[in-house]
Formats: C-alpha cells, structure tokens, sequence
C-alpha cells in the first residue's frame, strides 16, 4: 500500500517513509535457523513504486540512509546483521567493514554505483556482505593473474546499469553475487538487464552466485554450504575464465 499511495495521488501526496530492515545469514558468527537468517531484498524489488537501498559499509550506510530519509519516496532500508559484527574475528580478511564515517552532514545518491576494486577480466556485481567475500576472492584471483572488478550497487531500487555495463563492455563476463535465494533473486534480475543491454559484450555467459532454494539450516556447517562463501565466488570465476 505505501508504493502505491503516491502514484494514486499523482504525486501530490508524497509518502517520505524509511523502513530500516536486517538481513542475511549470521554464519560463522552464530547459527540461528531459517526464520531468522532470510534476505528478502528481491520481494521488494518487485513491487513498483518502492526504493530499496542495501549498504555494504558504515560510510555507505550514513551517506544512503541521509539520503533516504530526504526522499519522499517509501524505502526500504536493509542491513546485513554481520556488519554490525564487523569487529569479529571471522571478519579480520574484510578491512572494508570497518571506515571511517565523519561526522558532518553528507549523502550517497541513489542509483550510482562503487567500484570497490579495479580488473579487465572479469566484473563481479555483489551486494552487502558478497561485497566483502567478493574482495577477498579478487585478491586471491590476482595471484592467478586474474583482474577481477568488483561493484557494489548500492542499491537495487535504482538500479546504477550504466557502471555495470562501462565494466562488463571492458571485461566480457559478469559474476553476479547476492545472498538470496538464486531462484528469482536479485542477481537473476541483474544478469537479464545485462543480457537486455550488453548481451553484445560478453565473452562467456554470466553466472549467478546465491544462496541454496532451500530455507536455511540450523545446522552450522549445513548454513555455510547453503550461504555463498568466498570459494563459491572464486570457482564461479574462473568458470566463466575458461
């Protein structure tokens, strides 16, 4: 109902709402089960009308949820619960979840895109926590010489497709990572933009990295095997640098 509100109203009566949401497996943290480890960000990604933001960073998270609160648009505002563990020693190869986040006033616009790291091999696109697995398989990959580029969106709900497409057109092959489900997720939405729009730059077809079509397991090991982790990342790279 509240994506619906301002468009009924043909704009006059503007909806400024920020839902702040958590998401994401707790995995090596502490296991917790199904209900409690989902990521929904795709439900929300089809619903028109509806601006969904998912920072990967203290920095980011300030500078987008500024930004969100100034839109009159509803947005849906979802953190990884890991970040908030950012401190933790599972954590000490991802420097990226720590920075620096100043005190004065700034915001991030929706729908531009960080490139988290520079490569001409392959683009990786990878949200939230997948920003950070996605780093550490970059650089374990650069010792293969492989030039991975990593990208953080920043958002879904608008979509930065321009940078997606400046990388791919340099590279050739896409590496689309997101910890949902792999059946109808995020990077399934992605992966059919840039086959709409730079089908004519790939070298090799684009492979999605997610989580299992299953409900999470309560076991430990069971949840890191149906979690995307850094090895999934790596053998889905070098796949499509056959």
């Amino acid at each position: 109902q509240m994506a619906k509100i301002p468009y009924i109203g043909s704009g006059r009566q503007p909806l400024p709402l920020v839902i702040r949401m958590t998401c994401g497996s707790r995995y090596p943290v502490i296991c917790t089960g199904s209900h409690h480890n989902q990521s929904l960000e795709a439900w929300f990604m089809h619903i028109p009308g509806i601006k969904v933001v998912l920072p990967s960073n203290p920095f980011d998270a300030k500078g987008l949820l500024k930004t969100a609160i100034r839109d009159d648009s509803p947005v849906i505002f979802l953190e990884h619960k890991l970040l908030y563990a950012a401190g933790h020693p599972a954590f000490k190869d991802y420097p990226g979840m720590l920075c620096h986040v100043p005190e004065q006033d700034y915001c991030i616009p929706f729908g531009r895109a960080a490139v988290k790291t520079k490569g001409d091999d392959v683009t990786v696109v990878a949200t939230m926590m997948m920003v950070h697995k996605s780093l550490v398989a970059a650089k374990i990959l650069a010792q293969e010489g492989i030039g991975v580029e990593v990208i953080d969106p920043r958002t879904l709900v608008p979509f930065d497709l321009e940078t997606v497409l400046n990388s791919v057109k340099k590279t050739g092959r896409l590496v689309v990572v997101s910890e949902d489900t792999k059946r109808a997720g995020a990077a399934a939405e992605i992966s059919s933009l840039v086959m709409e729009k730079g089908f004519h730059f790939l070298k090799a077809p684009i492979k999605r990295v997610s989580a299992l079509d299953i409900p999470l397991p309560h076991s430990w090991v069971l949840e890191g095997e149906a979690v995307p982790q850094e090895k999934n990342i790596i053998d889905s790279i070098r796949e499509v640098m056959q």
